[in-house]
């Protein structure tokens, strides 16, 4: 394809090694040359992006992945299209499969929701469109001021699932907790499997006691007008940590968007045991797996952890811009998927 004919071109916001592998399989699948860019640190952290070649009038797909330096990466992001916009490019596409502070999407106390100034700020960096893959929740697109292309890993880990995984019948599909069930039903149902669902204290990573609904004083509040009193305000107690349905005999398979902090995790594949489950497996699209996570996995009941390594594949160029972002599963190297 004729780079200079072809009205676009793909950048990539950063040197790092998952970065680069991505744009180059975009770039190769599409016969394009990745576009000529520099972006390094200065001396004292400060983020530089030079752009080599012109943009003006042209659509322009900016890959980033997401690394351990998670603000570094935003920043590269935000100047990278910052710099594309001065420079007159047309529009500015984001690819971020994994799009950070997505947890953040929900006020905590006197906290704030970083998830929306993040949004914020891609679209004041000069980004009209976003491709991102199993945002956090459905609801951070309504964050955003342009449009958000949120794509699915769930078909892949599903055949995933179907291919690889012997004896799915006798599986079941496993919430770590109430917050996760409608994902897991989604699964339960197109895997024509039953669903279970972990309740209690010990696995639930976004505790109640962060969102400001133990801080009010439990006490009764006498004043005001005579003979007015507001209910007590009771805390919450959790119960002990159960599993809602049978998994005895079962394969337990737990899905869920995102592995970070594995603590609830382990937690379920322990109390899944417990129970009775004889294999335990985790299937998530993003495996950010931070700290001691993997050795934390390695010394649990859990046996096997399968997560994607996203790939962007730019389909077709048409008259609007078409782009479609599927799933890699990293441990299915035979998977026709990754060839299509």
């Amino acid at each position: 394809m004729n780079v200079a004919k072809s009205g676009y071109r793909v950048f990539s916001a950063n040197s790092s090694v998952a970065c680069t592998e991505l744009a180059k399989k975009i770039t190769e699948r599409l016969g394009v040359e990745l576009g000529k860019s520099v972006v390094f640190q200065e001396s004292n952290r400060e983020t530089r992006v030079d752009v080599k070649e012109s943009v003006r009038g042209q659509t322009i797909f900016i890959i980033q992945t997401i690394p351990r330096d998670v603000n570094t990466a935003i920043m590269e992001l935000l100047v990278m299209a910052y710099a594309l916009k001065t420079s007159c490019a047309k529009n500015i596409i984001g690819v971020i499969p994994y799009f950070p502070y997505s947890k953040q999407c929900k006020m905590r106390k006197r906290g704030s929701i970083v998830c929306k100034l993040l949004a914020s700020m891609l679209a004041k960096a000069g980004l009209t469109h976003i491709i991102t893959m199993d945002l956090h929740q459905k609801e951070i697109q309504g964050f955003f001021s342009f449009p958000v292309d949120n794509l699915r890993a769930s078909p892949f880990l599903i055949q995933y699932i179907q291919e690889e995984i012997p004896d799915y019948r006798n599986a079941i599909i496993v919430a770590k907790s109430p917050a996760a069930a409608k994902r897991a039903q989604s699964y339960a149902e197109r895997l024509r499997l039953g669903l279970a669902v972990i309740h209690g204290e010990a696995q639930c990573s976004e505790s109640d006691m962060a969102d400001g609904r133990h801080s009010p004083p439990c006490v009764r509040n006498t004043t005001g007008h005579t003979g007015l009193e507001l209910p007590l305000m009771m805390a919450k107690e959790k119960p002990p940590i159960t599993v809602v349905g049978d998994v005895g005999g079962r394969i337990a398979i737990i899905v869920d968007d995102i592995i970070d902090d594995v603590g609830d995790f382990v937690a379920a594949a322990e109390i899944l045991k417990e129970r009775g489950a004889y294999k335990i497996y985790i299937m998530a699209t993003h495996g950010l797996l931070s700290a001691d996570a993997p050795r934390l996995i390695e010394e649990s009941a859990i046996d096997e952890v399968r997560t994607s390594k996203l790939v962007i594949l730019v389909m077709s160029i048409l008259s609007r811009v078409e782009a479609m972002l599927i799933s890699n599963i990293y441990v299915c190297l035979n998977s026709p998927l990754l060839y299509q």
